[in-house]
């Protein structure tokens, strides 16, 4: 697979008369892995939903290796290599998590869709469901109810279901939310498999994650691009260095209270 190329051009998002995102202008190298960072409220996931296509523009331009994406809906954007997964886990917790895969793959591979097949008779579809089932660690969880697996799990067949596309370039959303401490190993090594041969955007507010993975930072403040670059550059940057420091405060005070919180409730 070649990475994909993604570059905005004076984006702007607007709630009510508020820009939620105000004038971004960025270029996405081909084959890097972009950490997004920045305070709460500074636009970060409204600026993966201008990318995708989930928010509409109140101005400006996004392209896809070279493409003017900027008028084409989600779906159209995913077909020509654009995936994205979300904060919120979004899987059918009734299915087997090869029938998610399978399910997702079916949609993608067919736009006309013969809907009274089950979807795994159609070898392509098989084929896409298991080589994307290996690749995100899940193969001996195949046929177990996608709603017993662990929270980590769950995650992975979230960012599992945005690979079925086959993305050049895919967008991450907070794939560690709720994660637990021991599985947030397993969760990195996950991205960094993912990362080869993609353009990587990711959320995340476990900076130590963040760091780890990155190739390069962007960081926002109210909605505007304050600083981007490669880890280094951009991690000395005064503001930035602040903006590290916090977020690894807050993750810390986090994990101290669930701490606490598991011992009153005699699990610790």
């Amino acid at each position: 697979m070649t990475a994909g190329s993604l570059s905005c051009n004076d984006i702007q998002v607007s709630f009510s008369g508020l820009k939620a995102v105000n004038g971004v202008t960025f270029d996405f190298q081909p084959g890097q892995l972009y950490g997004i960072i920045g305070p709460n409220g500074a636009g970060k996931t409204t600026l993966m939903n201008a990318l995708s296509g989930h928010a509409k523009l109140s101005g400006g331009q996004v392209m896809l290796d070279g493409r003017d994406v900027t008028g084409l809906s989600v779906h159209k954007r995913t077909r020509i290599g654009l995936g994205r997964s979300f904060q919120i886990t979004k899987i059918f917790a009734g299915m087997s998590v090869l029938e998610n895969l399978q399910l997702a793959a079916f949609a993608h591979l067919y736009r006309l869709q013969p809907f009274w097949l089950p979807a795994g008779r159609f070898p392509a579809v098989r084929e896409r469901a298991e080589s994307v089932l290996e690749e995100i660690g899940l193969t001996v969880m195949a046929h177990r109810p996608a709603e017993t697996l662990s929270h980590g799990d769950q995650r992975a067949l979230e960012v599992g279901l945005a690979l079925l596309s086959n993305p050049s370039v895919l967008l991450l959303d907070e794939p560690l939310a709720g994660v637990g401490h021991d599985q947030i190993g397993p969760a990195m090594e996950l991205i960094k498999r993912i990362v080869k041969g993609r353009t990587v955007l990711l959320i995340e507010h476990n900076m130590d994650v963040v760091m780890r993975v990155s190739s390069a930072l962007v960081v926002m403040v109210q909605g505007q691009i304050l600083a981007s670059g490669s880890l280094k550059k951009s991690a000395q940057t005064p503001r930035c260095e602040r903006l590290i420091w916090e977020k690894r405060n807050e993750a810390a005070c986090v994990g101290k209270l669930q701490c606490h919180l598991w011992q009153g409730a005699g699990v610790a």
